[in-house]
């Protein structure tokens, strides 16, 4: 279908000029979401840093008292002890 063209100015109905009150105000949410909580254990760390540090004599201690990683560390040192000799 063909539309005819114009010449003639077309005309833009004008707004009516906005007051500072009558501006949109962003709507406000009614109540904060609930923070999300991620939990970080630390404890790990610091058992890791204890059996790194600990001596000798406390782990044969542990080893005495039933600990299975101390007993392991003490296998694997003595098997290694084994093996330079």
């Amino acid at each position: 279908m063909v539309n005819p063209v114009s010449n003639a100015p077309t005309q833009v109905p004008a707004q009516p000029a906005v007051q500072p009150s009558q501006t949109r105000q962003p709507a406000r949410a009614a109540a904060p979401k609930a923070a999300v909580n991620d939990t970080v254990q630390l404890s790990n760390t610091a058992k890791i840093v204890q059996e790194a540090t600990e001596t000798q004599a406390q782990t044969v201690k542990e080893a005495g008292a039933g600990d299975l990683q101390a007993r392991a560390l003490l296998a694997k040192e003595a098997a290694a002890r084994a093996g330079s000799k």
